[in-house]
């Protein structure tokens, strides 16, 4: 069991999302940050299917109950056991009495704990996400609060292996000695890959020209749902009544005042804005770890390109997820 005696800012139980009940206005949800996600479950030996805690900027304080198998990745905020610092994207084997807490933020916005077994909670409609505004999934259907108790679940075999290579009972935790060899966060002078969206012909020359070439601020007002992006307005060439239409992670609405509007894990289930692109999924954990106040940029590829680029990830990870199952054979 852990115990949150500190909260952080927003952290909340997710997964990959609660797919096939869209067309019944249930959203998605799930991780904003699938890739840190998968890669913290692949650490600790649990399949990806199992939830993550979900930490945004400022990282709750954890108490371990019993010996755990942990990981941590995505953006760096600090973490630390015992008040020394530990490392991202590896197992850490943490003794029962340890505190999990959050310095400082250095680099990104959202970490993901995966711990070996997984959390012990109830699945709703096929998925353990956290839908914060209907109140259901994760637990109790909320951000966690101070004095939550979480149970784990029986840990796989591979868990326990990876336990006994790393255990030590004379010390607080024992890190491994090796890392998945990942890049968080693309550099900041290269810019998120863009699909055109549906209506992009119907904007004018002006606005694709300005979508490709100037940056965009993410808003103040930016969360789960969707970022706001401040930056050169965006307009059709005229006016025209749009239709709801599904939408995806990664979409991007232009609202009446112009300013791009990309929807996120906690996404509408349709939308009548026109699309003037769709993020790329290889791009989409950028996003994810983008701050409100910073800026992003846009370059456009091809459909065909995306898909490739796509498979290149998945099979990264295939890869990643091999490595880690031979290396504890």
């Amino acid at each position: 069991m852990i115990e949150i005696k500190k909260p952080g800012l927003l952290s909340t139980l997710q997964d990959l999302g609660r797919t096939g009940y869209q067309k019944y206005g249930v959203i998605a949800s799930g991780v904003m940050d699938q890739d840190a996600h998968k890669i913290a479950n692949m650490l600790v030996g649990n399949t990806e299917e199992q939830p993550t805690l979900e930490m945004t900027l400022i990282g709750p304080r954890i108490v371990f109950h019993e010996d755990c198998l942990i990981s941590l990745c995505g953006g760096d905020i600090g973490p630390q056991i015992n008040g020394q610092q530990v490392g991202l994207w590896k197992p850490i084997w943490v003794n029962a009495g340890s505190e999990l807490t959050f310095a400082s933020y250095k680099e990104g916005c959202r970490t993901y704990l995966a711990i070996a077994g997984g959390f012990d909670i109830e699945l709703v409609m096929d998925s353990y996400a956290t839908y914060l505004r209907a109140h259901i999934g994760g637990h109790n259907g909320r951000a966690l609060q101070k004095g939550d108790r979480l149970t784990l679940k029986e840990k796989s075999s591979l868990s326990k292996k990876m336990i006994a290579s790393l255990k030590q009972p004379d010390k607080p935790f024992v890190e491994a000695k090796w890392h998945i060899p990942v890049q968080m966060r693309r550099p900041s002078n290269q810019r998120i890959r863009v699909i055109e969206g549906k209506q992009f012909s119907l904007f004018n020359k002006e606005s694709k020209i300005a979508l490709f070439n100037n940056p965009y601020k993410v808003a103040s007002q930016s969360d789960r749902m969707g970022y706001r992006l401040n930056g050169s307005a965006l307009a059709l060439s005229e006016e025209k009544e749009m239709i709801s239409e599904a939408v995806a992670m990664g979409t991007i609405q232009v609202p009446p005042d112009g300013q791009p509007i990309i929807l996120m894990a906690d996404r509408q289930t349709t939308g009548g804005y026109p699309k003037i692109g769709q993020v790329a999924s290889i791009d989409l954990h950028v996003l994810a770890q983008t701050k409100p106040g910073e800026e992003v940029y846009f370059e456009k590829i091809s459909f065909t390109e995306a898909q490739k680029l796509f498979i290149q990830k998945e099979q990264r990870l295939y890869e990643y997820k091999r490595s880690i199952q031979i290396k504890y054979r």
